[in-house]
């Protein structure tokens, strides 16, 4: 009786083998999950930015700064940069100066350019503007970019030697890339 029980057992045993077997093949879905990832970083040695004033010619023709590759953006795909200012008036205990004295111009980098991206110049305000828009993203794209302000003598009479060497009127300026 105990062969038999045995005898049964390994037969069972065998039919449990011989069934799993019968699966030769199985199949997983594998995915290649993407993510918007957008990075944007104003290079550090060129901060702050200052609009100088330093003769009459500046207050008559107005003055602006070009900064060389100064917004290196990482984007997996297309992407809009915005600019805006933290508030509508750049500010001193003298007064103020509209943000939307200022313009800020974007252009192709010097190094490691993002071809086909429109670029367009906005006023600040504190307003999101578009200034780059690409369709296409890249990998440590640089952006001149280049702030201005006015002349004809629109800033007369805000310097007082109250303030030392000079009259300092601020604003932050926030740069914010956004997948497409």
């Amino acid at each position: 009786m105990k062969k038999t029980i045995l005898f049964f057992t390994f037969l069972l045993g065998l039919s449990s083998i011989s069934l799993s077997a019968q699966t030769s093949t199985d199949n997983v879905t594998l995915n290649v999950r993407l993510y918007p990832i957008q990075t944007i970083v104003i290079n550090p040695l060129q901060k702050p930015v200052n609009l100088d004033y330093t003769t009459a010619a500046n207050y008559t023709d107005g003055v602006s700064v070009s900064n060389p590759d100064h917004l290196k953006i990482y984007s997996t795909g297309g992407f809009t940069v915005t600019v805006a200012s933290s508030t509508t008036t750049l500010t001193n205990t003298l007064g103020s100066i509209p943000a939307s004295d200022i313009t800020v111009t974007p252009t192709a980098g010097t190094t490691n350019t993002l071809a086909g991206a429109t670029l367009t110049a906005k006023t600040l305000g504190t307003t999101a503007s578009t200034i780059i828009d690409s369709s296409v993203g890249g990998f440590n794209k640089n952006f001149d970019i280049k702030y201005g302000a006015l002349g004809a003598g629109a800033y007369m009479n805000k310097y007082s030697a109250a303030q030392g060497a000079h009259a300092d009127y601020t604003t932050t300026v926030t740069y914010t890339i956004a997948a497409k």
